[in-house]
């Protein structure tokens, strides 16, 4: 009884400083801690959603660089859909414990750099959750409310709604060559009393936060059935392929490597990139952003793959006076932080970033930001219909009375039938 009062106040004191903080978004807080993974464990790299009362579970996983064993704690906080405190009480979506640690880990073998590999699968059999929603992982530290590690995203779909979605060309003229809009609609069997008031519904490209769209209104409201394909809504850059490298081996320079070489770490110098200035779109595979860690040089994926600085050029000018260039990915969960921010040096034109990642595959895009943080990822990229995009589309629904927003739909789709 004493153990879960003490549970219950360390949990109440966290949540209670992660809401000053607005910790609800996917973020790294300590430059130790790296290779962030979380995913439906069915398959590497997928969106992470589950249906709630399934046997499908998440994987959670990330690297602590410092190596040794660490005590890290986690909690879970159901969320608004717009990612905001849904202020519901724990035991309302939770059941089992109310936090708990980290016991899996495993150390680094025959790595330069040493290192604590940490996972995760969620629900388990300490905490389970009761609803469904978007909920936030939040890691911290010798159980301090303080230190937080990791916060990640993540979904549970209580799926009542069936979601219909296709990817057509964009409405305007001038936007066809260049823009993808997805039409979709919702349909239900329960009755919906104010679709306006009680449905949102989120379109994301490739699981990017930055270009996500919200639906507040249907288009047209059917028996059954909510349209959403309004003629000036959901359009999205089609983009382009994303860039990729490959560094599965230090042996050999495969992939856009141009050269590696060893010193008390791994280095590797990735070719030179060039802004894409072509009018022609020009198919290549990619896997959407997505990041895979491999390694052909020792036998477990996970403990034998090494980290390695990889420098990134890119040859191009700064499309206008006052701005900065990232390199970006899932790897980096979309984040746009220092450590990923390209210096210019202005005497050779040209970028530069030096980004320490573990061996293996992976996507990635430059995207330009400008002084009024207005995001643009097709000004070094390029932007076609053609190009091959995955879309999620998320329907949620606070039923009358109701004090949460329930995710009761989701659909993956891709812009090229295959």
């Amino acid at each position: 009884m004493k153990y879960r009062l003490i549970i219950c106040l360390l949990s109440f004191l966290y949540l209670s400083s992660a809401k000053a903080q607005g910790e609800y978004q996917n973020k790294v807080y300590k430059d130790y801690i790296k290779t962030v993974e979380c995913y439906n464990t069915s398959k590497e790299q997928s969106f992470p959603v589950i249906n709630l009362k399934s046997s499908e579970t998440l994987t959670f996983a990330f690297d602590d660089l410092r190596g040794g064993q660490k005590n890290f704690t986690y909690v879970v906080e159901h969320c608004t859909w717009d990612w905001k405190s849904s202020k519901i009480n724990v035991l309302d979506y939770l059941e089992g414990v109310q936090q708990d640690i980290l016991f899996n880990y495993r150390y680094s073998f025959n790595t330069l750099v040493k290192f604590t590999h940490y996972q995760m699968i969620f629900p388990n059999d300490q905490m389970r959750v009761k609803i469904g929603g978007n909920y936030i992982l939040k890691i911290y530290e010798d159980n301090d409310p303080n230190k937080v590690v990791i916060t990640q995203r993540f979904h549970v779909l209580n799926n009542t709604i069936n979601i219909g979605a296709e990817v057509v060309p964009a409405t305007e003229v001038t936007d066809r060559n260049s823009k993808q809009k997805i039409n979709f609609s919702l349909f239900h069997q329960t009755p919906i009393n104010n679709p306006y008031l009680e449905v949102k519904a989120v379109v994301m490209q490739n699981m990017i936060p930055q270009t996500a769209i919200v639906n507040i209104k249907p288009s047209f409201v059917k028996p059954g059935t909510l349209v959403y394909n309004d003629i000036n809504t959901n359009h999205f850059y089609g983009g382009n392929e994303f860039r990729k490298f490959d560094t599965r081996s230090f042996r050999y320079k495969a992939e856009h490597v141009a050269d590696i070489y060893r010193d008390s770490t791994q280095n590797v110098i990735l070719s030179i990139d060039l802004p894409n200035e072509s009018n022609r779109y020009s198919n290549q595979f990619d896997e959407n952003g997505n990041f895979y860690i491999r390694n052909t040089d020792g036998r477990d994926n996970t403990t034998d793959s090494d980290y390695a600085y990889i420098l990134f050029t890119l040859a191009a000018q700064p499309p206008t006076p006052k701005g900065n260039v990232y390199v970006f990915g899932r790897f980096n969960n979309y984040a746009l932080t220092d450590e990923n921010k390209l210096t210019f040096e202005s005497s050779r034109r040209r970028y530069y970033g030096n980004i320490k990642l573990k061996q293996g595959i992976y996507d990635f895009k430059y995207v330009w930001v400008d002084e009024n943080g207005k995001f643009n990822d097709t000004v070094f990229e390029g932007s076609f219909f053609e190009t091959e995009n995955s879309y999620q589309v998320l329907a949620y629904y606070r039923r009358p009375g109701a004090r949460y927003d329930d995710l009761v739909g989701f659909t993956n789709i891709n812009s090229v039938k295959r």
